[in-house]
């Protein structure tokens, strides 16, 4: 008997478990279970195809063995034997103990075999002489390795090699793995040809692109519904004799040229019509089909359905070339459309007379604010179909973006003619426009430029027309105005140059003033704050929104020396109005990044406190996210700041450069989510989200939250929700002077009590 030195793991432990289950080594062992004739026959059909594979790589080992007395025993995942071939004799030994086809496997009932153990281990295993734990099976070796879908690595079964002890030869396991290698490779195969059969027949029968194969005659040997249902184009019907019947049916007239003179097609794209004369737009491909001998054989031809995207390329064609909101031409077209006149007239020498007209509504930007984005919308719509009313023959009318409207006329005889056209289009606004049953009465102003006198190319031409445009604003609106020469000098550049020298005097002559917008403790209903903010009152000018002045400031340079004043004249007010009585408030200031990056911040902010007296724990600095993104030099800034006493907080929060980690890392006591997120709040999905991340991330990192720009009651309630900290906005005061801020301190506190008192009543 052959015993082999050492024992496998696997086989240890099996062994292991069948001393544990108390089974008798020298005993007979039956299977105890077994299928029934009709569920061996039903799982024979399902393995039908995998048991014919296998029995026809059993047959070959058994011709490579031939005269070695060996069996081949096939068993399905569950251990069932379904199928055994080889030695009769050995065969009908092991029929006389119970194992023959239908016989099930297991650990269980059958001690250390070699079916479950290669059903269960992952490799090729083998067991010989006494490495059973039978010992009746001692005298047998035995070889077993599982077989699966390798695609999926489905388990399907295992095969088998019994011999006698004496005829052990470790090459009997390495040509089974061999086999079962083969095995699977086959079986993977035939799955995936029928998967290609059923592809080929999904492709033909039931693709959405049209199918047509035919023969080198021209019949047709395959057509799928496609063909058939759109252009009733049969199976076994003549292509060729089609094309002759109706020449104007493209798919046949370019299918007899594949046929008749070997021709192939690549992406021909055809506008056809169905049978019920629909419009349908197609990608065609076709080609010759020839054997091996390079014969002709026939040909095959597709059509892909393209009519949807066609449609839409068309839309987006249009819609580049036109306004979306009131079909207008746009400002792509008009530039496209004076580069082709300018340069028609270059080329031919002739002279050709243009006018242009830029027509901007008055004051719309008021009617949008009072009455809604969509009733704006209306009007802009009502506004383009009187225009169009005045174009005649010889003009057409553009919409620039927003209320600006651009008329261009050719061949318009005369200064006179010019005139009288702008009057016209004035005109056109003397009947008010109604808009959801109510009458608005909406005005123009209109700036006419004239090619080739005022302008010799389309950007220059368009700037005159807008400079005189500005020009009729000016002059108190509703009219128009021709350019001229002199107002080639009322340039934004110009206007932007006096302003900054404007701004040079600013800061000497005392006009910077500080306005000053409230913060409201939304738990506690008070104010307890408020954000300085910056207003230029030009002697010239009027009061000048930062807007316009700040990147002149942070261009020139000045944004630092302006920027320490507020701070300085912020910390002096904060003490005028504890003197006076009123609360000690949290006064914030905004730093610029100029500021921000000076060597001497630290230094300048705690000299300011010393000298006004004021408590730096109601100095809250307010900066950009922006800023912070020199990690190391903000955490050393913003550490030295803190410990002078004053807060941190980040404004704008959400629009710039972030990073939690670093925010961690930050001395920073307050987020105020920028504005920008809570105007949409309660219409933008997105924007709420938003909103509600950074309130929630904001106070796991025990920071507060500020909501800048709350302007409805709809917005205050979901911030109070949320648990916002506090807001400011227009909801409850705009920015207001010293002034004005400490004439209604006390009633707006009182207010915002009350209503709060009142909300509160309302819920119980």
């Amino acid at each position: 008997m052959v015993q082999l030195k050492h024992e496998q793991d696997y086989i240890v432990e099996s062994k292991r478990k069948c001393v544990e289950a108390g089974m008798d080594p020298n005993e007979i062992r039956k299977p105890k279970h077994s299928m029934s004739d009709l569920q061996l026959l039903e799982k024979r059909h399902t393995y039908q195809e995998i048991l014919s594979v296998v029995d026809f790589f059993s047959k070959k080992i058994l011709d490579s063995l031939s005269g070695t007395p060996v069996l081949i025993v096939i068993s399905d995942e569950n251990g069932y034997l379904l199928h055994m071939v080889g030695d009769e004799t050995i065969r009908m030994t092991i029929n006389q103990l119970g194992i023959e086809v239908g016989a099930q496997f297991t650990q269980e009932d059958m001690g250390t075999n070699v079916v479950s153990l290669s059903l269960q281990q992952n490799h090729p295993i083998q067991l010989i002489g006494s490495n059973h734990y039978h010992t009746i099976l001692h005298g047998t070796a035995c070889y077993g390795v599982a077989f699966r879908y390798t695609d999926i690595n489905n388990l399907l079964g295992s095969i088998c090699i019994m011999t006698a002890t004496e005829l052990h030869n470790p090459f009997f396991l390495t040509m089974l793995s061999t086999v079962v290698d083969s095995i699977e490779r086959e079986l993977l195969l035939r799955k995936q040809n029928r998967k290609l059969n059923m592809l080929n027949q999904i492709m033909v029968n039931k693709n959405r692109n049209g199918i047509i194969i035919t023969n080198a005659d021209g019949v047709i040997n395959s057509v799928n519904d496609f063909v058939m249902d759109k252009f009733n184009i049969q199976r076994d019907s003549n292509i060729v004799d089609r094309a002759h019947q109706d020449p104007e049916c493209l798919v046949s007239s370019y299918m007899k040229k594949v046929i008749q003179k070997k021709k192939s097609y690549d992406n021909v794209q055809m506008i056809l019509r169905t049978v019920d004369n629909q419009k349908l737009v197609c990608l065609f491909d076709a080609q010759p089909i020839y054997d091996e001998t390079h014969n002709f054989i026939g040909s095959y031809s597709q059509l892909r359905d393209i009519t949807e995207r066609y449609l839409n390329e068309e839309r987006h064609n249009y819609l580049a070339y036109h306004d979306e909101l009131t079909s207008l031409p746009n400002r792509r077209s008009l530039q496209e459309t004076l580069n082709y006149h300018i340069s028609s007239s270059l080329t031919s020498g002739k002279t050709i007379d243009l006018v242009l007209m830029f027509l901007d509504l008055d004051h719309f930007k008021t009617i949008n604010d009072a009455f809604g984005h969509s009733n704006g919308d209306i009007l802009l719509k009502q506004v383009s179909s009187r225009l169009i009313l005045c174009l005649g023959d010889n003009g057409k009318v553009f919409r620039m973006g927003g209320d600006e409207f651009i008329f261009l006329f050719h061949d318009i005889n005369g200064q006179k003619d010019v005139i009288q056209k702008g009057r016209q289009i004035i005109d056109l606004f003397d009947t008010p426009f109604t808009i959801n049953g109510s009458k608005f009465h909406v005005t123009a102003s209109i700036g006419i430029a004239i090619y080739p006198n005022d302008g010799t190319d389309a950007e220059t031409f368009m700037v005159y027309a807008d400079n005189a445009m500005y020009k009729s604003k000016s002059k108190g609106r509703n009219n128009y105005t021709l350019f001229d020469a002199n107002m080639k000098t009322h340039s934004k550049e110009k206007d932007k140059l006096s302003l900054e020298v404007s701004l040079r005097r600013a800061l000497e002559n005392k006009e910077f003033v500080v306005y000053y917008q409230p913060q409201v403790d939304l738990v506690n209903k008070k104010i307890i704050g408020v954000e300085a903010l910056l207003r230029w009152d030009s002697p010239e000018y009027g009061i000048v929104s930062p807007v316009s002045f700040i990147p002149i400031l942070e261009e020139n340079g000045l944004i630092s020396q302006v920027g320490e004043w507020v701070l300085s004249e912020v910390c002096n007010q904060s003490k005028r109005w504890i003197e006076q009585g009123f609360p000690k408030l949290r006064m914030a200031v905004n730093l610029s990044s100029q500021q921000f990056l000076k060597d001497n911040l630290v230094e300048v902010i705690a000299n300011t406190l010393i000298e006004t007296g004021m408590d730096p724990n109601y100095l809250e600095l307010e900066i950009t996210e922006t800023m912070t993104m020199d990690v190391e030099r903000a955490i050393t800034v913003l550490g030295q700041l803190n410990a002078l006493g004053v807060r941190i907080s980040i404004d704008d929060f959400g629009t710039g450069y972030s990073s939690l980690n670093y925010l961690k890392k930050f001395p920073i006591h307050t987020l105020k989510i920028d504005k920008s997120f809570v105007r949409d709040i309660m219409i933008d999905v997105n924007d709420s989200n938003i909103v509600s991340t950074i309130i929630s991330m904001a106070h796991n990192l025990n920071l507060d939250v500020v909501a800048e720009g709350v302007e409805t009651k709809d917005q205050l309630d979901f911030l109070q929700l949320k648990k916002c900290d506090a807001v400011q906005g227009y909801y409850y005061s705009k920015p207001l002077s010293v002034v004005d801020f400490e004439k209604s301190f006390y009633n707006l506190n009182n207010e915002i009590k009350m209503n709060s008192t009142n909300e509160m009543d309302g819920l119980t």
